[in-house]
């Protein structure tokens, strides 16, 4: 699965329920990390909504983060995830929860589907996807 059906099928696991965002996005990415699918879901579980439901840095962006951290094994992820972080704040124009669902003339700076899409993206590029 190239880094475009990634983001796409975060987005729908995003979509169809059961998925926050950090999940959604950790889940797209399991297989580059030695975790499950499914230790992933537990692990990404109270980072939604902003950081724990307080509309915080955006789920997403912790999910790939996270993945980030797995894949370097720890080493060097600082820069990478400033890097994750740096280039979702470009795109989305924000990097917190709150900031990104503030409503603007009818609609939010950048949606929940859209996060994710965005972060799974970028991680690819990134990490050469």
């Amino acid at each position: 699965m190239d880094i475009n059906e990634r983001a796409q099928k975060a987005v729908e696991l995003k979509t169809m329920g059961g998925y926050n965002c950090s999940q959604a996005v950790t889940a797209v990415l399991a297989d580059q990390t030695s975790l499950t699918e499914e230790q992933l879901k537990q692990v990404s579980a109270g980072f939604c909504a902003g950081m724990g439901n307080l509309e915080a840095t955006c789920g997403a962006i912790i999910g790939a983060g996270m993945i980030a951290g797995l894949k370097t094994e720890g080493k060097g992820t600082l820069p990478v995830a400033r890097k994750i972080q740096e280039t979702f704040k470009d795109r989305c124009g924000a990097i917190k929860c709150k900031d990104l669902k503030t409503m603007t003339d009818g609609k939010p700076l950048c949606p929940c589907e859209e996060c994710v899409r965005n972060a799974v993206l970028i991680y690819g590029e990134i990490m050469g996807l």
